[in-house]
């Protein structure tokens, strides 16, 4: 009876639960990808995401092939025909059990729904597994058995979690035949042409050169330098771990080792507590489905007024906003297809808070150009910014970007690189170049009012939370 592992978010081989589950069944095994474009661009996937993910299944290819398991690709439009594909494969290939490690997106569910019911018809076994996750999906839950919202409760039940429980690694499995010959998906869809050059290195092993590199030179560094944008103070490994060729696992297992090693616990904590808001998100992701509906976290929100979007959301999206460290982040991302964490704040509060556009919009475009985007984090992000989601501090939580570029990017380091036309400008001019405009004429003039933002995004909050009350009550 041959093993099937179907991959999708998780393209390694070490420390992957489906595939070490079907390589013990001491059977053939098999493997499969299946590309489904149109799905992907409902889904908002970026040129550099789908070519990160076609280049690391092509890797994940070679890899398997040398365990004696060839990895068929597969084009389906949707997940919906991905279904029917995954049918005839499991007849033509005679296979009896399928593996695959779950995602949490509600089309995901769907179609795994369906996959499982299809699957059950022809009589193919399904096995699922909780593997995206540190601490399984689920697991970490109030004393009442309830989801946590807010993310600091979480993270101390996470980190007790992990000090019981002590997880460890899935290896490499053992060969399950003699090595056979890789297959390749070749090219890019049509509807993703033109990435930006590729961020980093591609490959399983790369992923994990770079995250030994990073906890040596940087990770004891990491709570001073991770908010400075023009130094090389964050790992990089976010697009690793978007797309399941590094675990959230194998990062905290390294991490702390690096840790028992004598390595900088300040630090080194600071980077393990953002492996917890990524199993945060994910959690909230699972529990509540109607955040991967384009829906608020925060119900009452949802009757916020925002702002047509119009030229302000196109000045946002293409960095000529007149606001230089806004400006720098988002050609930034346009060029590279990534952001710095503490830039995709202060963007994000930007078009959420200054300009008051609707946060839907800034994630669609996010994910329409992140190499990393991956729904959780990214919904989870943008919710944050705009006081839609599970921050804790209410509405009034608003950034002022002027304050952040000086004590982020005190010397304008990173605004010169992205932002040409400010380069020779002076430490002060830079941050602020609208008070001295005969020395940037190049410059666009500014788009928005720096003063009373705090009062009027106070004021809309106020409004949809009084109009979402009013809306409750006469519904009772």
């Amino acid at each position: 009876m041959t093993q099937l592992v179907w991959f999708r978010n998780d393209l390694r081989v070490a420390d992957n639960a489906a595939l070490t589950a079907a390589c013990k069944q001491q059977q053939p095994v098999q493997a499969c990808f299946i590309v489904t474009p149109a799905q992907w661009q409902e889904h908002d996937w970026s040129p550099a995401r789908v070519q990160f993910v076609l280049d690391h299944a092509n890797a994940l290819s070679e890899e398997l092939a040398k365990l004696g398991i060839p990895l068929s690709f597969m084009t389906a439009t949707t997940f919906a025909d991905s279904v029917e594909k995954l049918e005839k494969f499991c007849r033509r290939e005679s296979i009896r059990h399928v593996h695959f490690n779950e995602e949490y997106g509600v089309n995901e569910r769907r179609r795994d729904k369906a996959v499982k019911h299809t699957l059950d018809d022809i009589g193919v076994a399904v096995n699922k597994y909780r593997d995206q996750t540190v601490a399984p999906v689920g697991t970490i839950l109030t004393q009442q058995g309830e989801p946590y919202s807010v993310f600091t409760p979480f993270s101390r039940r996470w980190r007790s979690w992990v000090d019981e429980a002590q997880p460890t690694l899935f290896p490499v499995p053992k060969p399950v035949g003699e090595p056979v010959k890789p297959l390749y998906y070749e090219g890019l869809p049509k509807c993703f042409d033109n990435p930006p050059p590729r961020l980093v290195e591609t490959g399983e092993d790369a992923a994990h050169r770079q995250l030994e590199q990073f906890l040596d030179d940087h990770g004891g560094d990491y709570k001073d330098l991770r908010d400075l944008p023009s130094v090389d103070g964050t790992s990089l490994l976010s697009p690793y771990l978007a797309n399941g060729v590094l675990s959230g696992k194998q990062c905290l297992i390294a991490a702390r080792q690096q840790q028992g090693m004598g390595g900088n616990q300040e630090g080194l904590a600071t980077w393990t507590n953002e492996i917890a808001w990524r199993d945060f998100y994910i959690n909230i992701l699972y529990h509540y489905p109607r955040i991967s509906m384009h829906r608020a976290f925060k119900p009452e929100t949802e009757a916020l007024q925002w702002n047509t979007p119009g030229e302000n959301f196109e000045a946002w999206k293409s960095g000529n906003t007149g606001i230089p460290i806004v400006d720098a982040a988002m050609r930034q991302l346009n060029q590279t297809g990534w952001m710095h964490n503490r830039l995709r704040m202060i963007t994000a509060m930007f078009l959420t808070k200054n300009l008051f556009i609707d946060w839907r919009l800034g994630e669609a475009y996010f994910m329409s150009k992140l190499v990393d985007g991956f729904l959780a984090s990214n919904n989870g992000g943008w919710q944050w910014s705009a006081s839609t989601g599970t921050d804790a501090a209410p509405y009034f939580r608003v950034f002022s970007p002027v304050r952040q570029s000086h004590r982020f990017d005190p010397q304008g380091r990173f605004i010169a690189r992205y932002v040409p036309e400010l380069a020779t400008a002076d430490d002060k001019t830079i941050h602020e170049p609208w008070k001295q405009p005969l020395m940037t004429p190049d410059y666009p003039t500014t788009i928005v009012a720096h003063q009373g933002v705090k009062q009027r995004v106070e004021s809309a909050f106020r409004a949809a939370r009084d109009a979402w009350n009013q809306q409750n009550g006469d519904a009772s």
